[in-house]
């Protein structure tokens, strides 16, 4: 079939076949964390603060690493993330079997994850051109690979909210820790070739972070959409962080309840990552980010407003499907837009605008819930969406008459 022609190349079917299954224990650990945090704490700041602990190194380091791995092996970083990812899973488990699980011991063990998963992240974000042979197959590969990670995060959750009801936290950050065995054994039999990529003897990595900056103000159309990322990531996004709240304090539900959300989470983003595979070459992914943004806000007004569990849920698959129409467009555009050289370095603004604003937004939405309540915060964040898209629509509009200008005033030119 058309939409799954990526899965043709060996290399990116074996990456996929090893994401499938350790995404999986990952939105398990993920969903086990959420939970225990707040049985632990009873309040939907430290959920904030949990997450904003484990996603902060990717807002202060993606930059950086960004210039260190344009010029290095992509695939060499993945692996040793992957075994460094494993370690830390080992701990986790390992704490919460001795009874030691405490903030303190999620927040430590949080911010390593995190650190590993801002070199992971980026160097898989760059490798993937790398596992697909037909640069006119990369969109598809990257639309494959959300709908990987978002089918994880419907069949994770789901899984992993029986056995937390049923045995407890430890069983799901088990399960996360030998979820990293398929990932190594399909890392072990991939024959990747990599590009060399020419770099400049002696450049520190912090020239190669202003050469990328540099190159990111000379292109609007690149630049424009980190900061639509930047500003959902901040105000919107964070939605997911409450959601643990909104199963337990406004549906009076349990652990299956929350399990629910996510899951409907999940399956929304898989839905629009389907779409985005679907896609012909040629759509106008800008739009496409305008209306999904729109889409986003008018959902979690909704969430908000809803009085029954089937309608929440409903919303919540409405607001995921927007969120990854939106985010994939951004990376699909950002990776198929930006040149070689630069790419890994764009990417890294990309992922701190994504991962690293999204802790300090889940920061303020759990301080928000807590000062105004929990649907208020719903409904402001819906209402930011909202302006963002309008704010990004004036920007096109302005942006596109402005350039109809130039090419219309250069054509009186003698």
């Amino acid at each position: 079939m058309e939409i799954f022609r990526s899965l043709h190349y060996r290399n990116f079917r074996l990456h996929t076949i090893g994401q499938s299954l350790s995404l999986l224990g990952t939105w398990m650990q993920r969903i086990a964390i959420s939970w225990l945090v707040y049985e632990l704490t009873d309040s939907v700041f430290w959920l904030g603060f949990v997450s904003f602990i484990s996603l902060s190194p990717s807002l202060f380091l993606a930059p950086f690493i960004g210039s260190f791995v344009d010029g290095r092996s992509k695939y060499k970083l993945v692996v040793w993330t992957q075994i460094l990812l494993m370690i830390q899973a080992g701990i986790l488990t390992l704490v919460v079997f001795l009874g030691w699980e405490s903030v303190t011991w999620l927040c430590i063990l949080g911010f390593v994850q995190g650190v590993i998963n801002a070199f992971d992240v980026l160097g898989r974000q760059a490798l993937l051109s790398s596992l697909v042979d037909n640069r006119k197959d990369l969109p598809n590969a990257i639309a494959l690979n959300s709908s990987v990670f978002n089918a994880a995060r419907m069949v994770g959750p789901a899984i992993g909210g029986v056995l937390l009801s049923t045995y407890g936290e430890f069983v799901c950050f088990l399960m996360n820790f030998l979820s990293f065995i398929p990932v190594l054994t399909t890392l072990s039999l991939m024959k990747v070739i990599e590009k060399p990529i020419a770099t400049v003897k002696g450049r520190s990595t912090w020239q190669g972070l202003v050469d990328g900056f540099d190159y990111l103000r000379r292109s609007p159309h690149l630049a424009s959409l980190i900061v639509i990322m930047t500003f959902s990531s901040l105000f919107v996004i964070p939605y997911t962080s409450l959601l643990p709240a909104v199963a337990r304090d406004l549906f009076n539900g349990d652990e299956t309840t929350f399990s629910w959300f996510e899951s409907a989470a999940g399956l929304g983003a898989m839905i629009g990552a389907i779409r985005m595979a679907s896609l012909k070459t040629g759509e106008n992914l800008r739009y496409r980010v305008m209306f999904s943004a729109l889409t986003m806000g008018i959902s979690i007004l909704l969430l908000a407003y809803a009085h029954y569990l089937p309608s929440a849920i409903f919303f919540t698959v409405a607001v995921s499907f927007a969120m990854m129409m939106q985010n994939s467009s951004i990376n699909t555009y950002i990776q198929t837009h930006s040149m070689s050289s630069y790419r890994a370095r764009i990417m890294s603004y990309y992922v701190m605008s994504f991962q690293g604003i999204f802790p300090v937004g889940s920061l303020i939405t759990g301080t928000l819930a807590e000062a105004v309540g929990l649907k208020n915060a719903l409904y402001i964040m819906g209402s930011i969406g909202v302006i963002i898209s309008l704010g990004f629509y004036i920007y096109l509009r302005t942006h596109l008459h402005r350039r109809l200008f130039k090419v219309d005033y250069s054509r009186w030119k003698i």
